[in-house]
């Protein structure tokens, strides 16, 4: 690999994880808007965005993502995952627990590694064995100092975790993969749009919507392109750099998330809360150790 491929590498993940790592800052200025109808507008308008895109580039394969039943079924249920996992993080971030949305991610990783372990054999060495372990130390001494564990941030490292094994086996290219998932969770989408409020159908829900600033709606808009975005970038990134390197760099989302959290929205950081983190820190550092182990 050249130098100049590799910074071209090392610039498309810094700038996906960088826009992953921020995204709290765009959901919290939908904050006056239901989160399910937030998650709704994401679905619709990141189908249409991609779904354009491909068209335009004659790419109809994400089209005909029920002919074959097994990959069909895999594509419905890594869309229903990703929504749920959309629709936890929007309504954490917009509810006050963007630290626990980065503690997800931070553990995610472990998480995949486990998965892998479980499902599909992959080895795991000793460095991983023992990172998992303090991220484990870290959520149990949670739910000794809260008296509950992190639903939040398992619910997510879990979802994206299931998620990214379940991706191992569709075979369709990053955009393809989420034009297929946005159209299967359509109809989810349209669900969440006319039957809220406990009620279906129930258009009535959406009225407050014609009440929201211009300025919102215009933010609104752009949900298609912050979740195309950092996602094409990214898997321009892991097709040139090794996985040392990518491993090293997807902490700098749950990085940027956390002092969002801390310093931007001012959530609550105590010290007990700096000793779970300070064991699944230690679990991030062993596991990229751990990659560089891997990689030689």
């Amino acid at each position: 690999m050249n130098k100049t491929s590799f910074n071209a590498g090392v610039l498309y993940g810094m700038i996906a994880y960088i826009l992953w790592g921020i995204l709290p800052l765009y959901w919290k200025l939908l904050s006056v808007i239901n989160p399910f109808h937030v998650l709704a507008f994401r679905i619709l308008l990141s189908l249409i965005l991609v779904g354009c895109i491909l068209i335009i580039k004659k790419n109809y394969t994400w089209l005909n993502f029920l002919k074959d039943k097994k990959d069909g079924l895999l594509v419905i249920l890594a869309a229903l995952i990703i929504s749920f996992n959309w629709g936890l993080y929007i309504r954490a971030v917009n509810y006050g627990h963007t630290i626990e949305a980065a503690m997800g991610y931070y553990i995610n990783p472990l998480i995949s590694v486990v998965l892998g372990l479980c499902v599909f054999r992959e080895k795991i060495n000793r460095l991983q064995a023992v990172s998992f372990a303090l991220a484990v130390t870290g959520v149990l001494l949670q739910i000794i100092f809260t008296g509950s564990p992190p639903w939040i941030s398992l619910g997510l490292a879990l979802s994206f975790g299931i998620y990214g094994l379940i991706k191992k086996t569709i075979k369709l290219s990053a955009l393809e993969s989420l034009g297929s998932e946005t159209l299967a969770a359509s109809p989810v989408s349209l669900i969440l749009l006319i039957g809220a409020f406990g009620k279906f159908p129930n258009p009535e829900g959406l009225m407050y919507l014609k009440d929201i600033p211009v300025s919102t709606t215009v933010i609104l808009s752009f949900c298609g392109l912050i979740t195309a975005l950092p996602l094409f970038l990214f898997a321009k990134c892991v097709k040139i750099l090794p996985l040392s390197t990518v491993g090293f760099m997807q902490f700098l989302a749950p990085t940027l998330t956390f002092l969002t959290g801390v310093f931007v929205f001012k959530e609550a950081f105590s010290y007990y809360s700096l000793i779970v983190f300070g064991f699944i820190w230690a679990a991030v550092v062993l596991y990229v150790i751990s990659l560089r182990h891997v990689s030689k």
